[in-house]
């Protein structure tokens, strides 16, 4: 299992840590695996805002998604 640092814009933050938001959809140049942890750390573009959120990837596929790309539920 592996451990993910990305970054996450304010918008998308607030729906994740406010539970309205349960998945992401990535590149999936980190290889992304159900079981791995991510750590979504809050980015305005310019630099980071200290906030942070540690998520479980419970599921990840690429069914419809652009090449590369994944979805992964966060539980």
């Amino acid at each position: 299992m592996a451990t993910h640092k990305i970054k996450i814009l304010p918008e998308y933050f607030r729906a994740v840590a406010e539970g309205r938001k349960p998945f992401e959809i990535r590149n999936n140049d980190r290889h992304y695996h159900e079981g791995d942890t991510v750590v979504l750390q809050e980015w305005t573009g310019r630099q980071y805002t200290g906030f942070q959120i540690k998520k479980q990837i419970g599921f990840v596929t690429d069914f419809e998604q652009k090449p590369g790309y994944v979805v992964f539920g966060l539980v």
